[in-house]
């Protein structure tokens, strides 16, 4: 096998996982699953044990690992992590493309371009938008920022993997989005829980609520989308008409759940910090617009 043969990522090609949590492993199978060579590093070198059975390579350091094939992709816990893994390996990055798919904050994303290309290597962030089952499954897809070039080099086993959404050149931007998106599912579990634990004060079970709440966050879904377009158009335009659901409104539906929380004994973080985003719009003499208003408080905080 020639080296051009070796760091092509077409199938049957050499590709590198580095971290092998849920998502890695995930990552590593279905590679496996369609014809690629993976080379795998861990920690804890026992977290590959299932994957290696099932074909994979261990490196027994991460240099070998790095050297293995051009396309490095890394699934750790955060941006330090792969500095602390891969500063034994900064040598033998040149030419190669790593894709960090781990959870962090665009500035250090923006600071680990700066560093990869201090050390000749191709950089893209990537923000997973599955769970590792849903891993190279059809509802999978992936964001992506960098270099745009690097993201169609690798394209062929990037598809495995999830349908890739590229966002631009800035490195920030795939990370930026991955962390929008989070900021939306997890308010909606802290939502549901907060909703699951009022009614059991009331002596219904989770299993039974459960259905019916889950019923409304799909309905949300439904609702902001048959308006989407009007939606997003006054948002970007700081229109706010308040045709509908105005902030006065809503904002007296923030101050029951609050009151209700508290007669039940409950964790008011989350209500309080909704109740706010309408007193403030309130305050600021936006009442009779509609709730979509409370932007401006987000944006500018006092």
């Amino acid at each position: 096998m020639n080296e051009r043969q070796k760091h092509d990522t077409s199938q049957g090609s050499a590709v590198t996982v580095i971290g092998l949590g849920p998502m890695g492993q995930a990552m590593t199978r279905t590679l496996l699953a369609r014809g690629h060579q993976v080379t795998v590093w861990n920690r804890t070198a026992s977290r590959a044990d299932g994957v290696v059975a099932d074909g994979a390579t261990l490196a027994a350091t991460p240099r070998e690992a790095v050297e293995a094939g051009e396309l490095v992709i890394l699934s750790l816990t955060d941006y330090q992590a792969m500095y602390d893994i891969l500063g034994s390996a900064t040598g033998s990055l040149a030419g190669r493309t790593l894709v960090n798919l781990s959870s962090d904050t665009p500035d250090r994303t923006r600071e680990a371009a700066t560093w990869a290309a201090g050390h000749d290597a191709a950089f893209l962030t990537g923000g997973v938008m599955a769970p590792a089952p849903m891993v190279g499954t059809e509802a999978a897809y992936i964001y992506y920022s960098g270099p745009e070039e690097a993201v169609n080099r690798h394209r062929a086993a990037l598809e495995l993997l999830g349908a890739p959404k590229y966002l631009g050149e800035d490195p920030g931007l795939a990370q930026m989005m991955y962390q929008a998106n989070l900021a939306v599912f997890l308010t909606t579990l802290s939502g549901l829980m907060h909703a699951t634990a009022m009614l059991g004060t009331a002596g219904m079970k989770a299993q039974e609520v459960l259905p019916e709440l889950l019923a409304l966050t799909d309905s949300i879904g439904d609702m902001l989308r048959a308006g989407e377009t009007t939606l997003g158009a006054g948002l970007d335009a700081g229109e706010h008409p308040g045709d509908l659901s105005t902030v006065t409104m809503m904002g007296a539906t923030a101050d029951h759940i609050v009151e209700t929380s508290t007669s039940l004994g409950l964790d008011l973080a989350l209500p309080l910090a909704i109740q706010d985003h309408y007193r403030r719009a309130i305050e600021d003499g936006h009442g009779g617009d509609n709730w979509t208003r409370i932007i401006d408080g987000i944006r500018e905080p006092r």
